[in-house]
């Protein structure tokens, strides 16, 4: 009897040194990517096929809110590496001194030219409001037409906590410059609500509480191949779609470096951009033209492509913002 206790005891115990030698790799993103329906799940499983670790990906609110999270934390983040910023946020992610450059060379297949040291991107995509064509006769095709349309009720989000949200103010700053603020002058009573983030606004957009949602050109892909619906369309302006680029990088002191470089190598390999298109609803970066489906077309000519570098979207960012906030506050 003895010895079967104590053969229990040392099997026991056995296993708990092992499970506390596996490294775990903790991921700071957004909500919608750690979602059942996002591309959480499927990269968690992937990645662990291979790494022999625990990966934690972990919510933290919508794209802004990561950042303001990181902010908060400061050096003192658990965060090993951050997944979900954009090129609108890195620069301002970049002072904060928490993230460590990279060495690794990049066959990216992006519409601009990727030199970044510190970030590397990981999907990308055009923002756009989706409506639901069997509910809207009279599409709008741009910004002025769409305050011109009183009738419309518009959910956006809050640039201060997501990414589509700021992305609007860039938008706007990109296709009017200093006569932004007539446009947001004329959007505003039109808009229904602000929501903290994404999900938010286009789970009112989906059960029928307004006509448009700020979205993706590439939303509609997702009612197409998910639900075999092509009543989900998206707006394509004449004034052109801001280009959001998503991305990721490793924090300067984790304790699992080795790690983390493996993960990033990983998010840009076939196997996780695969996962990408039909899980995120965004654009691979690198090159799977091939595999992607007819759905994914983009909409949109390179012309009308609306791009602000990382040093101009943080200058225009304050600003911006600012001028948002006082018009919204009237």
């Amino acid at each position: 009897m003895k010895k079967l206790i104590f053969s229990l005891f040392f099997l026991l115990s056995t296993s708990s040194f092992c499970l506390s030698e596996v490294n775990t790799l903790k991921v700071y993103t957004y909500d919608s990517f750690v979602s059942d329906w996002g591309p959480g799940p499927s990269i968690e499983k992937a990645f662990e096929n291979i790494c022999d670790c625990d990966l934690q990906l972990i919510g933290a609110g919508d794209g802004a809110a990561l950042l303001a999270k990181l902010l908060l934390e400061g050096e003192l983040t658990e965060a090993d590496v951050v997944l979900g910023l954009d090129t609108n946020l890195i620069s301002r992610a970049k002072e904060t001194g928490l993230f460590a450059k990279h060495s690794k060379t990049l066959d990216l297949n992006l519409p601009i030219a990727w030199d970044d040291d510190t970030f590397i991107p990981f999907d990308w995509g055009y923002f756009a409001f989706v409506y639901n064509a069997k509910n809207i006769s009279s599409v709008p095709n741009n910004f002025k037409e769409l305050t011109n349309q009183t009738n419309l009720r518009i959910v956006i989000q809050d640039p201060r906590s997501s990414t589509p949200g700021l992305g609007l103010l860039m938008w706007i700053k990109a296709a009017y410059g200093d006569e932004s603020n007539k446009i947001w002058k004329g959007l505003t009573p039109n808009i229904l609500t602000v929501t903290k983030g994404w999900s938010e606004a286009y789970g009112l957009f989906m059960d029928g509480e307004a006509d448009l949602v700020l979205s993706y050109t590439t939303s509609p892909a997702y009612h197409i191949i998910a639900e075999n619906d092509s009543s989900k369309k998206a707006a394509i302006f004449d004034e052109g779609h801001y280009m959001q680029i998503e991305v990721a990088a490793k924090i300067s002191n984790t304790d699992q470096t080795e790690l983390a470089d493996k993960f990033l190598d990983f998010m840009v390999s076939e196997k996780f951009q695969t996962i990408i298109p039909t899980t995120n609803w965004m654009y691979p970066v690198i090159n799977l033209d091939a595999k992607l489906d007819k759905a994914f077309l983009s909409p949109i000519p390179k012309n009308k492509s609306l791009y602000f570098d990382p040093i101009t979207a943080q200058e225009t960012r304050k600003e911006a913002l600012d001028e948002w906030l006082e018009i919204l506050s009237k």
